[in-house]
C-alpha cells in the first residue's frame, strides 16, 4: 500500500474510533515525501459541516506553511473527494490528489455527494434555493477590489 495513503487511512481510522466523524482521512504531502498536514472527518466533533478531511489538512497546510497557495503539494484521501472538498482543493491550488474509495462507495454507506454532483450539472433544481438580489448596490466592492489591483 502507498505509505502516504495508508496514512489517510489511518487518520480515517482513528477519527472515526474518536467520534470525531465520517471515515474520511488525508494527508498533504511535499514533492521532498513529508508529511506537511494530516486530517480527518470532524464533522460530528466540531459540529462543522465543512470539517471535511481533506479540508481540515488543507486548513492545517495553510496555517503551517503561512500561505493559501498550496500548488507544490499533493494530497492523498481515503475517498474522492466531495464537490466542497473538491473546490477547496481547486481554490488552494494543488494540482495532484491521490484518492482510494469512490464518491459511489461514499453513496453506498449513506454519504449524499451524488445530488450535490447532480445540482451542479443542473438536475436536482429542488435542492437549493438561489436566487440574486442587489447586484447593483454590492457590485462597488467588486469594482474597488478590481481598481486597487489586489489579486491572488
Amino acid at each position: 500500500m502507498n505509505r502516504f495513503m495508508d496514512v489517510a487511512k489511518e487518520n480515517a481510522r482513528m477519527g472515526v474510533e474518536q467520534g470525531d466523524g465520517g471515515p474520511f482521512g488525508a494527508a498533504i504531502v511535499d514533492k521532498d515525501g513529508n508529511i506537511i498536514a494530516n486530517g480527518n472527518n470532524k464533522v460530528i466533533k466540531s459540529k462543522d459541516p465543512t470539517a471535511h478531511a481533506e479540508i481540515v489538512a488543507i486548513r492545517e497546510a495553510c496555517k503551517k506553511l503561512n500561505t493559501y497557495d498550496l500548488s507544490e503539494y499533493i494530497l492523498y484521501t481515503n475517498c474522492e473527494p466531495c464537490p466542497m472538498c473538491l473546490s477547496a482543493i481547486i481554490w488552494s491550488n494543488i494540482k495532484k490528489v491521490y484518492y482510494a474509495c469512490t464518491k459511489e462507495d461514499a453513496g453506498k454507506i449513506g454519504f449524499r455527494d451524488d445530488i450535490i454532483y447532480d445540482f451542479l450539472k443542473g438536475k436536482e433544481k429542488n435542492l437549493i434555493e438561489l436566487k440574486q438580489i442587489d447586484r447593483d448596490e454590492c457590485i462597488e466592492e467588486f469594482n474597488k477590489y478590481k481598481e486597487n489591483g489586489i489579486i491572488y
